[in-house]
């Protein structure tokens, strides 16, 4: 049975598929997106894509009345073998793998909350977060986020029209999250419409936003969630740790340290997309990170990795999902 141990394996092998690259100036930069071009999007309202799909019956699609958008940053997909520093947007091999991964399994979720944006762009390779070659690997971050800027300036201008936003991003994409986030809501008058941002897989220091404070209630709006999950004990060498990383426990939805059973997990997604399993994963913030006991699924007693980063969403695929829907709630009825 395929399930959550592949998710996890993923990343050993991802970081496997490295080679060396010239330097950033002497690589061909594939062409910019157009924005104006729906192919541009990974997920996109009045498009059939996999952010509208739901892994229950339970569960429904709700972006045709939805009142509120999700302006989702994908993570790192471009991991196989390439001598260029960026992904292509118009790489079939590439989206594919984007569309089957990332925006089936995370940014689904928020299709119960609101219509679904989710840019293409030119990701930075998996490499450029362990290459000597520094000044390759910015060029290549600072190429990617000038793509989702882009993107975020089209979608203002084009099919905002003053709704509600939920930023929403993994791993790399909450790198480039952060520093959106920065430029366009902190100490902005677009704070106003944020409901809430989940920046997961990506440390965020608690003095990192001015004006966008941790969350600390299931509904506070106005503010952002993030944690990147572990084995319960491990804490990983090279890594930011410490008390002055912002982590949101998202069984509490608070920065308590107070250990939140696997009672209160609604239910976690495995690999293949199927009805979620309750009671998975459990949840403790502990050192800048959120520790997790072992899971136990079909399968788990191979599961020898300590990251579960790959599953920071997956974990807790229900609960993110119906606290998105209740911040929503809670916006529209902060701001009628």
């Amino acid at each position: 049975m395929k399930n959550l141990l592949f998710l996890m394996l993923s990343l050993a092998l991802l970081q496997g598929c490295q080679v060396r690259p010239a330097a950033y100036t002497s690589v061909a930069v594939p062409p910019p997106p157009d924005y104006s071009n729906p192919e541009s999007w990974a997920a996109l309202p009045g498009k059939i894509d996999p952010a509208d799909r739901t892994p229950d019956t339970a569960f429904t699609d709700e972006q045709a009345t939805a009142s509120a958008d999700v302006f989702f940053l994908h993570p790192t997909t471009f991991t196989y073998k390439s001598k260029g520093w960026n992904g292509a947007t118009g790489d079939d091999k590439l989206n594919k793998k984007t569309d089957e991964s990332t925006i089936l399994h995370q940014a689904s979720i928020f299709n119960g909350a609101g219509r679904v944006y989710a840019p293409r762009y030119r990701q930075a390779h998996l490499r450029s977060y362990f290459t000597d070659d520094k000044a390759s690997a910015s060029e290549a971050f600072d190429l990617a986020y000038e793509d989702l800027k882009a993107a975020f300036e089209y979608y203002l201008a084009h099919y905002n029209q003053g709704r509600p936003i939920i930023i929403a991003s993994h791993s790399q994409g909450t790198q480039h999250a952060l520093r959106l986030i920065k430029e366009f809501f902190d100490d902005k008058p677009l704070r106003q419409q944020l409901v809430a941002a989940y920046l997961l897989g990506w440390p965020i220091p608690e003095n990192a936003l001015k004006s966008i404070p941790p969350c600390e209630s299931p509904d506070q709006t106005g503010c952002f969630c993030s944690w990147r999950s572990y084995k319960y004990g491990h804490s990983p060498r090279n890594f930011p740790l410490g008390d002055t990383i912002s982590v949101v426990n998202p069984l509490l939805w608070t920065t308590s340290q107070e250990q939140a059973p696997k009672s209160l997990n609604m239910g976690t997604v495995l690999s293949k997309y199927e009805k979620p399993y309750p009671q998975i994963a459990d949840a403790k913030i502990e050192n800048g990170l959120l520790w997790v006991h072992k899971p136990k699924f079909p399968g788990s007693f191979l599961l020898t990795r300590k990251n579960y980063h790959v599953a920071d969403f997956n974990f807790f695929w229900v609960n993110v999902r119906m606290n998105a829907q209740l911040r929503v709630v809670a916006f529209n009825a902060a701001h009628p």
